[in-house]
């Protein structure tokens, strides 16, 4: 669809609806999509875990034009390293939430 094309001259948005937690080690967002509904066009700078709180049936598009399906299941947890501008749409008739964990440390070995 050309209509969810990639723009690079819109500013892109946030991670998710709010941070729920930061420190100087993570910052954690929640995401909360309607059925049908589109996460703004934005990119990852850190690398993160995505940890669903609900069935998710979803597409990632990104801005090079791939599209990834996803499916995430509660209890589970998704690494993810950062890349390129993308969107997310919830293909599913449910509501879909999750919460995000961006990483802002490079973890280091403990004896």
């Amino acid at each position: 669809m050309a209509d969810d094309a990639f723009d690079p001259t819109t500013p892109l948005g946030p991670i998710g609806d709010e941070v729920v937690f930061e420190n100087e080690y993570v910052r954690v967002w929640g995401l909360t999509l309607e059925p049908g509904g589109r996460q703004p066009w934005h990119r990852h700078d850190l690398p993160y875990l995505v940890i669903p709180l609900t069935d998710g049936d979803n597409e990632m598009h990104f801005a090079d034009g791939r599209r990834r399906p996803t499916k995430e299941t509660p209890g589970t947890a998704l690494w993810r390293e950062p890349g390129i501008p993308h969107e997310l749409f919830n293909r599913s008739t449910w509501r879909y939430r999750n919460i995000l964990v961006e990483l802002k440390v490079a973890a280091t070995a403990r004896a």
